[in-house]
């Protein structure tokens, strides 16, 4: 050990020290940051299922994987940040005596071949990924660019390190090899053999690259530790936590909503009160820790927003940046809240109070009690974090959620925070409030009356059955018509559509008629929590009186529309309403199937499919929608955006009922897209997709961009046109003949 090597080795000690120190402070901080956050039970178990499902996420990276070239170069990254680890450990026997090794496994072949492909594909993995982030550079791309608000200095100082790490393990293995005192066998370390035969041999050099290993390590170490909202750098541990945690351990934060909860506890309305419990999120530590882990997490790669529909159509909304905006905010007022400071829904100061309250608010940072004072929601005027505009814009459509390679659950903390606007601040789009009346009187949206609900039946030349008060043993389905399937003109013909089908089929089934009521999920993505549940108790009460008797395996129903069936599948359980639920897509698909609906005369036509969110993402229904399309004869076409990535219509989250007043509107931005596949038909299986793009379809023709002959309709429709041309020959639904309906009418028996 020579007096350099000795002074090189007691600079890394001093600089470990120093790292070692900074870095449990901040994850102390960082630790009690996190648990600001409100009590959330649900994330404990089943620790098998939760544990097992995040070593196939981070190992198996099936999330970056969406987008492959990028998941290859990532997994290297994150594989030979944890692999190399050890390496260092060995760095720092290395600095002070270069021919240290660890007895046995310095001369492991396979051990030394593991490191030399790490070693080698980190580097490139970093400088991939560098070159990713330079050719989508916001400065090339503008908005496009996902990494669009983005920190770039952060970045970069991660992946310079990254490709730091790996030029110093092979510098350091390259000039063992050159000074004879490498070990390994030739075929373990080939890159290093081929450097160290062009190198001067040079102990001194081992322990100066080791010595870079250790520094730059503990520098990246030292720098982080000073930026708790790094989430570049930290999530490559705080994800593992994330992903364990999240909402589901087998699917994503999507199809049902996070319930309200305070103190730990679903809310109860006929108890809860608003100076004792949490109503969404109006103050950051409303959040649940989960929350303030996600927000921890965020790692600003952009996925998020690069499939967002708001920000693709020039809103205000990056989901991103929504987060990344409660981060700072979460841990620059963390040190308020720590000293026990709160405020009550009228701004005034509750938490530190009493004879000494001037002495400890004056030893809490200037910016923390700054911080304290911003309203979460508010606009530029009230210097608010989060702007309504950028609150209101978000469909709910839960590209964000599926995209995340960390699992953060923005819908949730979306949905959270327009509760509080809505049941505490009545702040909210003046268009919602004509809604939630509507819903409150009429017991629908469109404020129609509900003895009307059956008038969609007068136009079909059979009789729908209508439940009287006790359902049938044979009945097998009920037929969930929904609000827009009984009210608006064009959803009435999907509805038509499938009546008439599961006649044509021998399906036995009923519909409720007046008894049926709206299922409350406009009002619950709009963060009327309170009128959801008085609907879906309406609703739940209805339906167990029906099913009544029955066994869970018979409680059957079908429903046309998507908010629908996924409220009734995956919402109602929440408040005692237990069915098996099925998507008319999925039931006529299975008609098909058994041939007890036989498509005879092909529809000789290029036909889209628009993944409807509540449907595709939510809910993971892709296929029998496309089987239908393909059964229908037509030629089928699939849009660029489809499947989990598939563009929003602009519904979603109570935007039916909203104006779009900034940029494109999202409807327009689809049918744009289904233009461009050169269908004549557009087909969707959800009611408000088929209006949307319908309104959108309209506008392009009387701008001329599309030609008259392009018909949006529901897969029912496009369904039905093929069967009733083989059971009438091509007419109108009048007189039959005896092709179709002999071989529908022989398979249901």
């Amino acid at each position: 050990m020579g007096a350099l090597q000795l002074v090189l080795g007691l600079i890394c000690l001093a600089v470990t020290a120093v790292a070692v120190v900074m870095v449990v402070r901040t994850v102390r901080r960082m630790v009690r940051s996190i648990r600001l956050g409100q009590p959330d039970p649900n994330r404990k178990g089943p620790f098998g299922t939760r544990f097992a499902n995040m070593l196939k996420e981070v190992l198996g990276h099936t999330r970056m994987l969406k987008w492959s070239h990028v998941g290859v170069a990532h997994w290297f990254v994150m594989v030979g940040f944890g692999g190399l680890s050890l390496s260092v450990l060995v760095a720092y026997g290395e600095v002070f005596h270069a021919p240290f090794e660890f007895p046995w496994l310095g001369s492991f072949g396979p051990w030394n071949l593991l490191v030399e492909i790490l070693g080698v594909t980190t580097i490139l993995g970093g400088i991939w990924l560098s070159a990713i982030r330079q050719l989508n550079h916001p400065r090339r791309a503008g908005r496009v660019s996902r990494f669009a608000g983005s920190n770039f200095w952060q970045a970069y100082f991660v992946e310079a390190v990254v490709v730091l790490e790996g030029v110093g393990i092979m510098g350091l293995r390259s000039f063992k090899v050159s000074s004879d005192l490498f070990h390994a066998p030739v075929w373990s370390a080939p890159v290093s053999f081929a450097l160290g035969s062009v190198l001067p041999a040079s102990a001194f050099a081992v322990s100066l690259f080791a010595a870079f290993k250790i520094l730059s390590a503990m520098i990246w170490i030292i720098v982080i530790a000073s930026n708790i909202t790094m989430g570049v750098a930290w999530h490559r541990f705080t994800a593992f936590f994330n992903i364990y945690f999240k909402r589901d351990p087998e699917s994503t934060a999507l199809g049902a909503l996070k319930p309200m909860m305070s103190n730990g506890e679903p809310i109860d309305f006929e108890e809860a009160d608003p100076d004792k419990d949490v109503f969404g999120a109006g103050q950051v530590e409303d959040f649940s820790w989960k929350g303030w882990l996600d927000f921890t997490t965020c790692t600003e790669c952009g996925r998020c927003q690069s499939q967002c529909p708001a920000w693709n159509t020039a809103k205000p909304l990056s989901p991103k940046m929504l987060i990344t905006s409660l981060r700072d905010h979460a841990h620059a007022k963390a040190p308020y809240l720590l000293e026990g400071g709160k405020k009550d829904m009228a701004g005034d100061e509750v938490g530190i109070t009493g004879e000494d309250s001037d002495e400890r608010l004056a030893k809490i940072d200037a910016l923390a009690l700054a911080e304290s004072e911003k309203p979460l929601v508010g606009g530029p005027e009230e210097a608010g974090i989060i702007d309504p505009e950028v609150l209101w814009a978000c469909t709910s459509c839960g590209a964000c959620v599926e995209q995340c390679p960390v699992d953060i659950e923005h819908v949730d903390h979306i949905v959270d925070m327009r509760r509080y606007q809505v049941m505490i601040e009545s702040n909210f789009p003046t268009e919602l409030g004509g809604m939630f009346k509507n819903l409150e009187n009429k017991g629908n949206p469109w404020g129609q009356n509900n003895s009307d609900r059956l008038a969609w039946t007068k136009d079909l030349d059979f009789e729908v059955p209508v439940f009287d008060g006790e359902l049938d043993e044979d009945v097998e389905y009920l037929f969930w018509v929904g609000c827009a399937g009984a009210f608006e003109d064009r959803a009435k013909k999907t509805t038509q559509a499938v009546a008439e089908l599961l006649h044509i089929a021998g399906v036995n089934y009923t519909v409720l008629g007046p008894d049926e009521g709206c299922t409350g999920d406009p009002a619950r993505r709009a963060g009327n929590e309170f009128l959801f549940q008085m609907l879906a108790e309406q609703n739940v009460e209805t339906l167990n009186s029906v099913f009544e008797g029955r066994e869970p395996s018979k409680r059957k129903i079908v429903a046309t529309c998507a908010h629908c069936f996924n409220s009734l599948a995956n919402e109602y359980g929440q408040l005692g309403g237990n069915y098996e639920v099925v998507h008319h897509t999925q039931l006529l698909n299975r008609l098909v199937r058994e041939k007890r609906l036989v498509p005879v005369a092909p529809v000789a036509e290029d036909v889209t499919y628009h993944d409807p969110c509540y449907i595709g993402r939510h809910n993971k229904v892709y296929e029998p929608p496309r089987d239908l399309v393909n059964a229908s004869g037509a030629s089928f076409r699939e849009m660029p955006r489809h499947a989990d990535r598939a563009m929003c219509c602009g519904a979603g989250g109570a935007r039916m009922w909203m104006e779009e007043r900034t940029g494109k509107r999202i409807n327009l931005d689809r049918v744009d897209e289904a233009l461009g596949t050169a269908s004549s038909k557009v087909a969707t299986g959800c009611p408000f997709c088929k209006v949307m793009l319908t309104d959108g379809m309209t506008t392009r023709q009387n701008e001329e961009v599309a030609s008259e002959n392009v018909e949006v309709l529901d897969v029912a429709q496009l369904l039905l046109q093929s069967v009733k041309r083989g059971t009438d020959g091509g007419g109108d639904g009048g007189t039959q003949d005896s092709g179709g309906v002999a071989a529908s009418a022989e398979t249901s028996g």
